[in-house]
């Protein structure tokens, strides 16, 4: 770990932020591919992996986002709250307007209950942009805080951005898996399955790299980008993750998987930030 950590360290912070999103993409595609060995997932198993994912994001984005956004507001002379209270209002209000107006459908829902613009967009379109939405402020989360390094905040350490970096990814992996399933029982080939499970993930390195850019020539911003990357996450656990996880009768599994990629989270910024 100790070299990974040199190695993003030596290079250009926007070339790190590129590089660990990347690595959160290709996670989700590996996730994906699991459609080539596997006919059939139980809905316990996809309920649990959803768990996992809403635990990781609900971690990530206290751990990695506003603590450090608290702590740099303070840092600078200003209220500790204001810019996390702000900052974090504006990422979920702007995931809200997003949801509003891209159309899009939530895993383990019907066509009826597709959400945004009324379109006639199919319903492989629709689920698969569902999840490029839940991944926007996951990428720009990582960006954000590599941003931070480049910037020399002290609260911004390349620990924590590959701590969260490393979490993102471990809840991608049963999240790719999650999307390609549920499109393979829709009769969807394994490869076409497998092609849409992974391009959900293809926008984090996109996001990632603006977060990065913005915050550098932006430093004074970095506290609101950083809450603004919780609200967001946030906004996606309380309206689209959890909810999914309730639709069946594994409602404990999923809990249980919640809690368990809070821990690791948890542990993981703790550990390495």
């Amino acid at each position: 770990m100790n070299e990974v950590l040199d190695f993003f360290g030596s290079i250009d912070p926007v070339l790190g932020a590129f590089l660990a999103t990347t690595f959160t993409w290709l996670v989700t595609a590996a996730g994906a591919s699991l459609v080539f060995f596997f006919g059939h997932a139980s809905r316990k198993w996809l309920d649990g992996m959803l768990g996992f994912t809403g635990g990781v994001m609900v971690a990530a984005s206290f751990w990695s986002l506003l603590a450090p956004s608290i702590e740099m507001s303070e840092r600078m002379g200003n209220l500790p709250w204001l810019a996390p209270a702000v900052g974090f209002a504006v990422g979920a209000l702007f995931l809200f307007g997003m949801d509003k107006l891209l159309p899009h459908l939530h895993l383990n829902f019907d066509r009826s209950r597709s959400e945004g613009i009324e379109t006639k967009w199919h319903k492989t379109t629709l689920l698969v942009l569902a999840i490029t939405l839940h991944n926007i402020p996951e990428g720009l989360a990582v960006g954000v805080l590599f941003g931070g390094v480049a910037a020399g905040m002290p609260e911004a350490s390349i620990g924590g951005a590959v701590a969260l970096a490393i979490g993102i990814g471990l809840q991608n992996f049963p999240e790719g898996f999650a999307v390609s399933m549920p499109l393979r029982r829709q009769g969807l080939s394994r490869t076409r399955s497998f092609w849409y499970g992974q391009l959900s993930a293809i926008v984090e390195p996109i996001a990632g790299v603006i977060g990065a850019v913005a915050v550098i020539h932006m430093q004074s911003f970095l506290p609101y980008a950083l809450a603004f990357a919780a609200g967001a996450m946030i906004y996606v656990v309380v309206e689209e993750v959890i909810p999914e996880t309730q639709q069946d009768k594994y409602t404990d599994i999923a809990t249980l998987g919640f809690i368990g990629g809070f821990i690791v989270m948890m542990v993981l910024d703790v550990a390495l930030g």
